[in-house]
């Protein structure tokens, strides 16, 4: 059953493609009891917001082959998950039975993957064109990042959206790894000022000048 809010006739058409794996437009029409008409407008909609993609082409008798349709990889975020659950499952698991340095070394060995990834992007930055980029490489990854001056004339790197909420309920070795990461891609020491599982409304950092 799809989880988003989608207009009910596209959200049948996204199931039907899931249950048959592709299908055409005459196919999904008489299946779902919709028009044609209506059936190829709605796959043009999700088309643009890039749920549906075009698989090529099969014959249907006399005539030109029926354009077959299927979901992109992207819609798979339509359907119900259950990965974040037993993830924060295990990791809940891991620390009740006195594995927490196991917990924190998948993290830390995260940061290091991460760290490098964006190496090349960040070199030759500096000052705030340097944290900014960062904050681009936070926001790519789901943390809505932005960079704000406070009151007192501090430069904040803010991260209005944890992706991690649910984990975090459960260790805190997310936030650490977060905090190493970001210092780490600064080069600057940081001072944590917010903080989202305390009830601010984002994870906020202070940055200093020295390393």
């Amino acid at each position: 059953m799809i989880t988003t809010r989608i207009g009910e006739s596209q959200g049948r058409i996204l199931e039907h493609l899931k249950r048959h794996g592709s299908g055409t437009i005459p196919e999904m029409a008489d299946s779902l009891g919709l028009s044609v008409e209506t059936v190829r407008t709605h796959l043009k909609s999700l088309g643009s917001e890039g749920l549906v993609k075009r698989l090529g082409r099969r014959p249907s008798g006399p005539g030109r082959p029926e354009i077959l349709y299927g979901l992109t990889d992207a819609s798979q975020a339509l359907f119900p998950n259950q990965e974040g659950r037993l993830l924060r499952d295990l990791a809940a698991f891991l620390e009740a039975t006195g594995q927490t340095a196991l917990v924190r070394k998948f993290f830390d060995e995260q940061v290091e993957r991460r760290h490098a990834a964006v190496q090349e992007r960040l070199e030759g930055l500096g000052g705030d064109d340097r944290i900014e980029e960062v904050a681009r490489v936070l926001s790519e990854e789901g943390f809505m990042a932005d960079v704000v001056t406070d009151e007192a004339g501090r430069k904040l790197l803010r991260l209005c959206h944890c992706p991690m909420r649910r984990l975090v309920d459960v260790t805190q070795a997310p936030c650490r790894s977060e905090l190493r990461f970001v210092r780490e891609m600064l080069g600057k020491r940081l001072a944590r000022v917010s903080y989202i599982p305390s009830g601010d409304g984002s994870c906020s950092y202070a940055v200093h000048g020295g390393a």
